[in-house]
């Protein structure tokens, strides 16, 4: 994983070692912006990349979504469901309480603690198609995007391979629009992450933003002028 590549083993132990927030804060975040808020939802499930770690809410990418949103003048609400520490195990166990939200595109950035723990790459994607496919179930018109991540080179040659055409392979079976990297232009850079050397600060997200946002905003704008 390029960025990763250089600290793999910081990378395992920081993510590891994470604090988990606790899944129904999670939640309770989500619900309480939908009160009076009919909005169709932008749902972002996630690990620490996603929540944020080490920065406040309003810093972590999602929140900058909302940003480029409102600017546009786009009518979608932007939930993170972003947990640190997560797998995609804990995403498919947490979607069916998240599905009470009005989904209308789901971001899916989950894998990279399965892939830091070496966990099986079919059991990872056996558990992001659950997800999927419970989504789709409950949402027939949900539209999906695929956050691709890369794997650290100490866990091989294969197993990267696989690990990263995962997330191709997702997109493709299930007619998502694919970010290759979310974190392209961020991991590696000294001055775009924290100090543990993996997490984006402030400036960081401000760049994952831009790279999710090349691939959302269209999509955003196919759904609400169609």
């Amino acid at each position: 994983m390029q960025g990763f590549g250089s600290r793999p083993e910081r990378y395992r132990v920081v993510l590891l070692c994470a604090c988990a927030i606790v899944w129904i804060a999670a939640g309770a975040s989500g619900a309480e912006q939908a009160i009076g808020d009919d909005r169709p939802v932008v749902l972002f499930l996630g690990d620490s990349l996603t929540a944020g770690y080490g920065l406040a809410a309003e810093q972590a990418f999602p929140a900058l979504i909302q940003q480029r949103i409102d600017a546009a003048g786009l009518d979608f609400r932007v939930v993170n469901a972003g947990v640190s520490g997560d797998t995609s195990a804990g995403g498919l166990r947490r979607i069916d309480w998240l599905l009470q939200q009005p989904i209308a595109i789901l971001v899916l950035e989950l894998g990279a603690n399965d892939m830091l723990r070496g966990q099986s790459v079919e059991s990872m994607r056996s558990n992001l198609r659950g997800i999927l496919d419970k989504v789709r179930a409950a949402r027939p018109d949900v539209r999906f995007v695929i956050a691709g991540m890369r794997a650290a080179p100490n866990l091989g040659a294969v197993y990267g391979r696989k690990f990263e055409q995962s997330y191709q392979l997702l997109a493709s079976e299930y007619d998502a629009a694919l970010i290759p990297f979310v974190l392209d232009g961020v991991a590696g850079d000294a001055a775009l992450t924290q100090l543990d050397g993996i997490h984006p600060t402030a400036l960081g997200y401000e760049r994952v933003a831009a790279v999710v946002w090349d691939t959302l905003g269209p999509l955003l704008r196919s759904i609400e002028d169609p």
